[in-house]
């Protein structure tokens, strides 16, 4: 079975901001780890790009929604190449292979009975593309700024059956607890599903948006946003195209995305439109939901006018340093408030002063004292502390926890700083006596660099890269690498060269 990782597609009515880059770090981290541990990995992500959001956007510049969207879809596909974001597979709601698939599934759905048309006269939020309820209304009986503009409007649409399997998701979230992770999210989702009484309008009349997947029975109406952009997860793991691959793929491992979108979207439009397609609850795809990247507290938002951009932060600093303080500082599951200046001291003092000191040290010390010649050692110090740290990381990274992955490696990173400090291998090396405990400090050393190297692959992919390369360690590595001894007796090391060089604060912040 193949590990089927995906995340949310993305939006194209703005450029990307911080928060995407957060949730395709993520679940590349995810995809990354499952192929260092030697299994088949299929992760999809890519771009959503119908809905009213698009077309409106695109008249606003005067352009076709086509072009818009592609102008857009480039923005994504530019900072995931900078980000080393590792995808199998782009979905591109355009596509069409995804385009027969949605029609192919719609057409299924009304042929039996499953959608319907109905006149509706209701409150629609323009922001969300969804028509509203006195449920949605706060406690003063408005409807919350997240709605943005609401308007009401009266027409005839088609709907999905979606309250006659109320009673089925309520039994599957019972049944299955694991669908939701973290689990405090469960509760929140339960509770939206005992809310559930209406059906899901799942068209648009032409004549007010015309940017979408015209319904296969009437061409006078194109498909829902939602309901289009749900179905890549399957159509593009090859549902209704390519039984054997898709058959490979699914159940898919986790769907990762962001907590705005779990209710109604994710928690409960996705699994109710599984179900009326025949899917079993052994084959409904578990949620991974993440927290908001905040800014001072508030949720990022363009509206808002507080965005961060992650394609300046990686020109300024690098991906792998963007990429490690994100996953080391968000516990997924929960927000997190971007700092920049907590970006820099991650760098400095994790990457640089910890990592990266212990690296250059180590090499030039086995370079100055035994020309970078290796004398293997099983045994001593770092050993033991290897293998825990090995155990402690995977635990974590089994159950999405990034940040105590990375954790438990940088514990690991200070008891090897601290060992030469213990150790004091200038001082042995001036000692004959001491040869042989040179030796083995040395080996110890060059070895907890190997290991921790494989470890942090997942989320620093580059940097590892190159410290096995001034390893002189060649060939593709797995998780079973891991183990104490991969180095041979007599291995010549390589060139050492920073990999992690210190970034100074700009002269105002460091005069604060």
């Amino acid at each position: 079975m193949t590990k089927f990782i995906t995340t949310a597609i993305d939006y194209t009515n703005a450029a990307p901001h911080i928060g995407h880059a957060y949730e395709k770090i993520l679940a590349d981290v995810i995809a990354r780890y499952h192929r260092l541990c030697g299994e088949d990995v299929f992760f999809l992500t890519g771009v959503d790009q119908h809905g009213q959001k698009v077309q409106q956007s695109a008249q606003k510049e005067g352009v076709p929604p086509g072009d818009f969207a592609l102008r857009v879809t480039e923005d994504f596909v530019a900072l995931w190449e900078k980000l080393d974001i590792s995808y199998d597979g782009w979905a591109a709601t355009t596509d069409p292979l995804h385009k027969k698939c949605v029609q192919e599934i719609l057409q299924r759905l009304f042929d039996e009975g499953r959608i319907y048309k109905a006149a509706h006269a209701g409150h629609y939020s323009v922001r969300q593309e969804q028509f509203l309820t006195d449920k949605e209304r706060g406690p003063d009986g408005e409807f919350g700024p997240e709605w943005g503009e609401v308007v009401t409007i009266e027409e005839e649409n088609y709907y999905y059956r979606l309250a006659e399997h109320r009673e089925w998701l309520l039994e599957l979230l019972d049944k299955r607890p694991e669908l939701v992770v973290p689990s405090f999210r469960l509760t929140e989702l339960r509770n939206a599903v005992e809310k559930l009484s209406g059906d899901l309008c799942i068209s648009r009349p032409k004549e007010r948006l015309a940017w979408g997947i015209e319904m296969p029975f009437d061409p006078e109406y194109v498909t829902y946003v939602w309901f289009d952009a749900l179905i890549n997860y399957i159509s593009f793991a090859g549902y209704l195209s390519d039984d054997a691959a898709f058959e490979k793929r699914w159940p898919v491992l986790a769907h990762v995305i962001g907590k705005d979108i779990l209710i109604p979207a994710h928690g409960v439009y996705w699994p109710i439109m599984l179900h009326g397609l025949g899917f079993t609850d052994e084959q409904m795809p578990p949620l991974l939901v993440h927290g908001y990247i905040n800014l001072g507290g508030s949720k990022i938002s363009k509206s808002l006018g507080n965005t961060v951009d992650p394609t300046e932060l990686v020109a300024k600093y690098s991906a792998g340093t963007l990429r490690y303080y994100l996953m080391r500082d968000a516990a997924t599951g929960y927000d997190m408030d971007f700092s920049e200046e907590r970006l820099l001291t991650r760098h400095n003092a994790d990457l640089a002063n910890g990592l990266g000191n212990l690296l250059n040290r180590s090499l030039n010390m086995a370079r100055r004292y035994r020309e970078g010649k290796l004398k293997k050692v099983t045994d001593g110090a770092l050993v033991t502390e290897a293998a825990e740290a090995v155990t402690k990381w995977q635990a974590a990274m089994d159950s999405f926890a990034i940040h105590s992955a990375l954790e438990a490696v940088w514990n690991f990173v200070a008891r090897c700083n601290a060992y030469v400090e213990e150790s004091a291998p200038w001082k042995m090396a001036k000692d004959e006596a001491l040869a042989q405990e040179l030796d083995g400090v040395l080996y110890r050393l060059s070895e907890s660099l190997r290991i921790i190297a494989i470890l942090i692959s997942p989320v620093l992919p580059e940097a590892s890269r190159q410290i096995l390369l001034q390893l002189n360690v060649t060939g593709e590595v797995t998780l079973k690498d891991a183990a104490w001894g991969g180095l041979p007796d007599g291995h010549q090391l390589g060139e050492p060269v920073p990999v992690f060089p210190r970034i100074e604060a700009p002269a105002a912040d460091a005069e604060k």
